[in-house]
Formats: structure tokens, C-alpha cells, sequence
């Protein structure tokens, strides 16, 4: 019996296709947002490196946050109430990634100082080696996939 993956695989996989840390979170959850891959990567594609290598708030979060963002965010910007729901939301779920990981931002979780320049590197066994992009992607597809088990649609 073959087992399927689970988000979290999903989207290291896609890490290791060459996504950004946002793309592999989010483009994992494609099936459930309703967006074709295309849009997903394109929609997701300047969070990467805490967003284009300012090294600000991590990809993967940014990843995690829009896939929350699409299933249960609110389109009624009027009701305030709804907002600062979701705004909980989002606080608990990236205070769930804080609490493993020590931090939300990109430049803490690498332990470098500043950003980077906008130049993307090539993806070679060293840039994989060195980073720990991979178990924070797996980290942030697994807390949205609990909460969405937890919280069904």
C-alpha cells in the first residue's frame, strides 16, 4: 500500500525542484486553494528570502500565512471583527513557528546580519547543505496542514 505524502514532503519536494521557500509552502496547498500551479508560483514568488532577500519575515511563513490567507481569510474589509480574528490567527500560527524555531525572520533563522543582494544563487548540494530552508519549509506546511485538519473547510 503506498502511502501519500504529506504537505510537509510536498513542499521540501518543491524546495528541492528549486521554489523559494514561500513558492514550496504555498504551491504545496495548491489542490486545496483552487490555483493552478502557475498562479501559485507567481503569486508567491517575491516572498522568498524573508521577501526578495531582504531577509525580513521568513519565506516559509509567508508561504504558511497564505495558505491560511486563501482557506479562511475575510474579503469583508469592513467587518473588524472578522479582521482581527484572522489577525489571531495568523499570530498563533506564526508564534507556533516561533516557538520551535526561536524566530520568525528570515536573516535570524540563517544567523547572518542585513539583507542579502537581490542576486539569487545557484542551487547547488552546498546552498542545500547550509541552509536549514528545508526543515523550516517542513515546519510551516505542517503547522497550516494541522490546522486545517483541525479546522475543517
Amino acid at each position: 500500500m503506498m502511502m501519500e505524502k504529506t504537505r510537509s514532503e510536498i513542499a521540501v519536494s518543491l524546495f528541492y525542484e528549486g521554489c523559494n521557500c514561500a513558492q514550496a509552502v504555498f504551491c504545496a496547498f495548491s489542490d486545496l486553494t483552487g490555483l493552478d500551479s502557475a498562479t501559485s508560483r507567481k503569486l508567491s514568488c517575491g516572498f522568498g528570502g524573508g521577501v526578495s532577500r531582504l531577509r525580513e519575515l521568513c519565506g516559509a511563513v509567508s508561504g504558511m500565512i497564505m495558505v491560511i490567507d486563501m482557506l479562511y481569510g475575510y474579503s469583508d474589509v469592513s467587518d473588524h471583527s472578522l479582521k482581527s480574528a484572522h489577525y489571531k490567527l495568523i499570530q498563533e500560527l506564526c508564534a507556533r513557528f516561533r516557538e520551535a524555531e526561536g524566530s520568525i525572520v528570515c536573516r535570524e533563522l540563517l544567523g547572518i546580519k542585513g539583507s542579502s543582494e537581490p542576486y539569487s544563487p545557484p542551487r547547488t548540494e552546498e546552498f542545500y547543505r547550509t541552509r536549514p530552508c528545508a526543515r523550516l519549509i517542513a515546519l510551516a506546511a505542517k503547522i497550516a496542514e494541522d490546522y486545517i485538519t483541525e479546522h475543517p473547510l
